[in-house]
């Protein structure tokens, strides 16, 4: 049938055939690069849990790129580029403004390539409505030239035609199952990379909570050593 159909018409099955492989070729390359992203995360954020400050959770990590360590790295220049302040609200809404952007990127990137599932599935159908409209067109000059409505010769093209439209239909509906499907997944890698942004903030509050303790030892011994060379002098008590 197909090489009996039109040209256009085998255009069109061909563009499907193309289509359905990219489908297929999309599901097989996200599945893995999902896949391996969720273990080396969830590894990732069991490490986390053991640490008890930033500093030793980025010890702990591999040197490759990831999330995980992008995190770390932010956290870090944030708190290095605020070391001179001592409003703890402001660096924590800075660090989590900037864990914000990179979770945002993250999940952006593990879209890429889903939105050639949503096109297929939204216009493969359409399209072999196309072809089984322009077969179909061409059934019925074939039928006007022979003079005759004979069944042996106007089912070739009608079946021709229709094959169009059952090629749409296999194109279409693996696409919108696999974008599903990998909705509902990268729904779930965005909630594990909050929970290792979560991680992260957990261990920068700690950091700033031990450097006020520090400040605040700090004083007193200050204050001591003061006293001890001469300078230091009390304010006497008052006396009502």
């Amino acid at each position: 049938m197909f090489m009996s159909a039109d040209v256009l018409v085998q255009a069109v099955m061909l563009g499907l055939a193309f289509a359905s492989v990219v489908t297929w070729t999309v599901w097989l390359a996200k599945i893995m690069e999902l896949k391996m992203a969720m273990r080396k995360l969830r590894v990732q954020i069991l490490a986390f849990a053991d640490q008890r400050s930033l500093a030793e959770a980025a010890q702990h990590l591999p040197p490759d790129r990831g999330i995980m360590q992008a995190f770390v790295r932010a956290a870090e220049a944030e708190l290095e580029l605020s070391s001179d302040l001592t409003d703890k609200t402001g660096i924590k809404e800075r660090i989590g403004t900037r864990l914000q952007r990179l979770e945002t990127a993250a999940t952006r990137n593990m879209h890429k390539g889903t939105g050639l599932l949503a096109t297929i599935g939204a216009t493969a159908p359409f399209v072999g409505l196309f072809g089984t409209v322009w077969g179909i067109m061409n059934s019925f000059i074939g039928i006007s030239k022979a003079q005759t409505t004979n069944l042996a010769v106007v089912a070739p093209g009608i079946a021709e035609a229709l094959l169009a439209t059952a090629m749409g239909l296999f194109a279409a509906i693996p696409a919108v199952i696999i974008y599903n499907f990998f909705a509902r997944w990268i729904g779930s890698y965005r909630a594990l990379v909050g929970d290792a942004s979560a991680d992260v903030l957990r261990l920068v509050s700690r950091e700033l909570d031990r450097r006020d303790a520090a400040l605040d030892d700090a004083i007193p011994r200050r204050r001591l050593d003061i006293a001890e060379g001469g300078v230091y002098r009390p304010a006497p008590p008052r006396h009502r």
